[in-house]
């Protein structure tokens, strides 16, 4: 509408022009049939090719009926060529822009028959239709551009549901090793600590004090989880926030809060102190190393903890053990992390199956594997007895001997 307003003003120019005596009159009827080439530009959009017929029909019945007064350029044909250009299809719009150049030489020797207007026209013609090329080029890109953003908005968001999902199930995981080997060894020390105390009260107090530095423990990793927890969702809410006031809630929730205590996560240094407070319940635990040790990841330090911690605590919980034995092997290319029980084992039908045993302690060792490229076996102990945890962990390769078979 507004391009149609204002090819309407530009057309009525020359009918509000004071003009010459020997020019053609500025009659109502010349500046009637003059509107009707304009209105059809309303529909531009809707009907092009309708369009550009209608404008071209005007045009030549204002030639061969009315003798009013000129324009300077075609502007409601180049208009409707421009749209035609711009929306239609190939085979709709290459049959239009041969019709409408070829009515240009016609129109050119009625008018006047100079060749100056007749390159002109077939200038502006051929500009018309060059710019409504563009414009249809320029939207195309523009709607890629949109689509790809789109897509990419999508696979974000689908991205950042899954890293959620993982960091949830990380959480979970940790939660779970954390609550239930806590709760396991302080049943342990409680149920023992009765006992103790009619028949050897230095060992209750030692039952008392593993029960206690076992909930403390607890409760510090329980604290570092969920200030980490709290500073990610306070970090979202004011990474939402705008203007100055979240600036001054931000000092002031800094001012009155107090970060949470932070400890690095458990590593291989841990696991004395670990298999200790076991050990300290009446489980006669052997630890031993296998191979030459080497510098290990965090992440895999963390995993070995982890699954020593579990496998311990299903010993604890179900297994019935009165010893355990905790191998580490480390191999020319993955760390073997092998737990043997003397308890009840997976044949013994009183007992639990070892899926129901670990719970979602065995699936959690399963996922912690597996986010190191390892594998879990589990079945029986020795001779059928017990019960026995292998985990294979995949190690990177010593410098030296990477170096050595890139040689050879």
């Amino acid at each position: 509408m507004g391009v149609a307003l204002l090819i309407q003003a530009a057309v009525t120019i020359p009918f509000v022009v004071p003009r010459g005596p020997g020019l053609p009159p500025a009659d109502w009827p010349s500046y009637g049939l003059t509107t009707l080439a304009v209105l059809p530009l309303v529909w531009r959009r809707r009907a092009p090719m309708t369009v550009l017929l209608a404008v071209l029909t005007a045009q030549i019945l204002y030639k061969f009926t009315l003798d009013g007064p000129g324009q300077s350029l075609p502007y409601t044909s180049l208009m409707a060529l421009y749209t035609v250009a711009a929306l239609s299809p190939a085979r709709r719009r290459v049959p239009a822009a041969v019709g409408t150049f070829a009515l240009v030489p016609p129109g050119v020797a009625l008018n006047s028959g100079d060749a100056r207007e007749l390159l002109f026209s077939l200038f502006v013609f051929g500009a018309a239709y060059a710019f409504g090329r563009l414009t249809h080029t320029r939207r195309a890109y523009t709607a890629a551009i949109e689509d790809r953003a789109a897509q990419l908005e999508r696979a974000n968001r689908i991205e950042a549901e899954r890293a959620t999902a993982r960091e949830r199930a990380r959480i979970a995981r940790e939660m779970h090793d954390i609550l239930s080997h806590a709760v396991s060894v302080m049943v342990v020390q409680a149920e023992a600590g009765p006992v103790a105390v009619r028949t050897a009260p230095e060992r209750a107090e030692a039952a008392f004090e593993a029960i206690s530095e076992t909930g403390r423990d607890a409760m510090v990793q329980l604290r570092r989880m969920l200030g980490l927890l709290r500073e990610d969702t306070e970090a979202s809410a004011e990474a939402g926030a705008s203007g100055t006031s979240g600036t001054s809630r931000t000092s002031g929730t800094a001012a009155a809060t107090e970060p949470p205590p932070r400890r690095p996560q458990p590593s291989l240094t841990a696991l004395p102190g670990l298999i200790e407070r076991v050990a300290s319940g009446g489980l006669a635990i052997d630890y031993v190393t296998e191979g030459r040790p080497r510098p290990l990841s965090l992440g895999t330090e963390t995993t070995v903890y982890r699954v020593v911690q579990e496998a311990l605590t299903n010993v604890v919980r179900h297994a019935a053990a009165r010893s355990v034995r905790i191998r580490l092997a480390y191999g020319a290319d993955a760390l073997e992390i092998t737990v043997t029980d003397d308890g009840r084992g997976p044949a013994d039908p009183t007992g639990p199956t070892p899926d129901t045993v670990a719970g979602h302690g065995l699936t959690g060792i399963r996922e912690r594997a597996a986010a190191h490229g390892g594998t879990v076996r589990t079945g029986p102990g020795p001779d059928g007895l017990g019960f026995r945890l292998a985990v294979r962990v995949p190690l990177p390769l010593p410098p030296a001997r990477s170096r050595a078979e890139v040689g050879s």
